[in-house]
């Protein structure tokens, strides 16, 4: 953990079927409000940290995601001053076990396997991405695009995420809110594609840098 490029937080909100054409893809309808999970903090790993299938595990796919991490204590926030509590942006992989998922009927044990979570390379404040709205974002298995859109392209904005976060609810110092993932994962193509060993994942945003994790046998 001391190698994360944040510090251990106390919450991890994440975010499912945010982009239109993931929840497609998915066969899901598009939400109509946030759809809002846990994950277990212990499932962060940094860039570079190996992704562990752990045994008995498969089915196991990429998430390419921009997190945010919250700087100040929030809670009620508005949407318009929503992005005034975000301390800075990075990479997330929401690495997901499909056939857990199914099984349980919910989604934050499948999401939550320790490793499932690379975070990184790099925490770029706040100030330097003036509009999370506007970023690119890809993930590589093996070199080969399998993700490619715009954080444009969500649902609901970063902001509209951290204003209904917060309802009710105190966001503290550190705590991520990860935003969900565009089409392209392995689950939902039309011969499905799964990570095994030796694979190497990469999500990639603009402003942000490239997060590089291999897969190994957990």
């Amino acid at each position: 953990m001391s190698d994360l490029p944040v510090d251990p937080p106390g919450k991890i909100i994440a975010v499912g079927l945010n982009y239109r054409d993931h929840a497609s893809e998915s066969d899901s309808a598009a939400p109509t409000s946030p759809v809002m999970f846990a994950k277990w903090p212990t499932c962060l790993v940094p860039n570079g940290a190996p992704i562990r299938i752990p045994a008995g595990i498969d089915e196991v796919d990429w998430e390419a995601e921009l997190a945010v991490v919250i700087g100040r204590r929030a809670r009620d926030v508005t949407e318009d001053d929503a992005l005034s509590y975000v301390r800075g942006y990075t990479c997330m992989n929401d690495v997901s076990a499909r056939r857990v998922q199914r099984e349980d009927g919910q989604w934050s044990r499948a999401k939550s396997f320790d490793t499932f979570g690379p975070i990184g390379p790099v925490l770029v404040p706040a100030d330097q991405i003036p509009d999370p709205q506007r970023l690119e974002i890809s993930s590589r298995v093996d070199g080969v695009l399998m993700q490619h859109s715009n954080t444009a392209n969500m649902i609901f904005s970063v902001a509209q995420l951290i204003a209904h976060a917060s309802a009710g609810t105190t966001l503290e110092p550190g705590d991520i809110i990860t935003t969900g993932t565009p089409a392209g994962v392995g689950a939902f193509r039309p011969v499905p594609i799964f990570l095994v060993p030796g694979n190497v994942v990469e999500v990639d945003i603009e402003g942000i840098g490239v997060l590089r994790n291999p897969v190994e046998q957990g």
